[in-house]
């Protein structure tokens, strides 16, 4: 029996790689994009990474700056975004496509379309 091929332009499982793309925030969402030309599963958890966690570290940044309620309001958005993390790195490991209210649905749209191919030499 040969072994199972991925069908990806990274080399590694569609299920793997999805999970990576959790796996540094956004940072990790955005090499996924860049590295990841075919396989929409994996654009679409880069784009919902992209989306979710650059908004988490947006709110963290600008919550950062707020004295006393914006420090409480840093660790209640923290909590939440390690917990969303995690259940998106499980979903992802496990073949979902699990979408986020708002995020999924513009991941899906931004995943569809992939970038041009470049034209042929001439």
């Amino acid at each position: 029996m040969e072994p199972k091929q991925p069908t990806t332009s990274t080399g590694l499982d569609p299920n793997i790689a999805a999970l990576l793309c959790y796996a540094g925030w956004w940072v990790s969402g955005i090499v996924f994009l860049i590295i990841e030309e075919n396989d929409r599963f994996i654009r679409f958890h880069a784009f919902q990474s992209i989306i979710v966690f650059g908004a988490a570290t947006i709110a963290l940044l600008v919550f950062g700056w707020m004295p006393v309620i914006g420090e409480w309001l840093r660790w209640v958005i923290a909590l939440i975004a390690i917990a969303v993390w995690v259940a998106l790195m499980a979903k992802a490991y496990q073949g979902a496509k699990y979408k986020l209210w708002g995020a999924g649905d513009l991941a899906e749209r931004w995943a569809g379309s992939t970038p041009p191919s470049p034209p042929p030499p001439a």
